[in-house]
This record gives C-alpha cells, structure tokens and sequence, in this order.
C-alpha cells in the first residue's frame, strides 16, 4: 500500500432507527420521564404512547434498549386555508447516556424522510431549550398562528416554548 492510500473503516452504527412498537410504550414513557421533571416535555400516561405508537419513531441498541424517540402526528390542512397536510414533531427525547452521539440528529433525518415520504408540506415543533439541533436541520422560528390549530392550542403557555418550523 503506497503512502496515500487511505484504509476506510467503517463501524457497524450502535444503535437503528425503527417505527416504535405498542410493547415499546412504557420504556418511551420512561425515556420521556428526565424530560418531563425538567419541565421540557408534558407528561404522557403509557396508554397513550401505545395508543399512538406508529406515530414514534425510536433508536434501538444493539441489545434492544430504546436511547430515543420522536413523534410526528400529521395534521390535515383546513379546507381554504391553501395549504396540504403539515406535521407536529413532539416528545423528542434522547437518553442521557446516548446524547451526543447521533442519535437525535438519526431521529430528526428519519423523521424528515417519514414526513417527506407522507407528502406534508412542513413540520412545526414547540421547544423550551434552545433548539440547536433543529435549526441545524432548517427549522426556523415562527408565529404560533402558522402552526395548526389543534396543537397550537394545546400548548401550555407556562412552558413557554418556541415554535419552529421547516418547510419541506
């Protein structure tokens, strides 16, 4: 091998991304639990998670622990309101142990491909931190009039989240 040869190895990824499960219910609401008591998420009984488990995607160690989650419900658009069907990102959460390595930003892909796979027109998402990852994935601030009706009256004003949205 001369000296400009490069080897490329590749490493088989930690964890994979899936469409979450019914039986995934209480390990997502424990995966949201640290979110909740910081105040960043709004508590959700396990019932509800497995009520509405298509709509989370989840990352998947190679033991089979869920390290993180994120939801996407579809809203239709209303008739005259001159747009499609947009999407609401909610309950994005990461292990402590897993933040930083990729998985949030695995999730946010998987959740643009499902999205642009679905045809919707953009996806809106409320946050109480700073939402880095999400403007490095093109959301942008907006006003809460722009999002769906529905879910913009469902958020708590208390929290005082910003709402961010991407075109797609």
């Amino acid at each position: 091998m001369s000296a400009t040869s490069a080897v490329v190895v590749r490493r088989a990824p930690m964890f994979h991304v899936r469409t979450a499960r019914p039986e995934d219910a209480a390990e997502l609401a424990a995966l949201s639990g640290p979110f909740v008591r910081s105040g960043a998420l709004r508590e959700r009984p396990v019932s509800l998670y497995a009520a509405h488990a298509a709509d989370f995607l989840v990352t998947e160690a190679r033991d089979g622990t869920v390290e993180g989650c994120v939801g996407l419900r579809v809203h239709s658009a209303a008739p005259g309101e001159g747009r499609g069907s947009v999407g609401v990102v909610y309950n994005f959460c990461v292990s402590g142990r897993r933040q930083g390595s990729g998985v949030g930003a695995a999730l946010l892909r998987a959740v643009l491909a499902r999205a642009r796979a679905q045809s919707l027109d953009a996806l809106f998402t409320a946050t109480t931190g700073g939402g880095g990852l999400f403007l490095r994935y093109g959301f942008v601030p907006t006003a809460v009039r722009l999002a769906p009706p529905s879910w913009a009256e469902s958020l708590d004003p208390r929290r005082n989240a910003r709402i961010l949205a991407r075109s797609l």
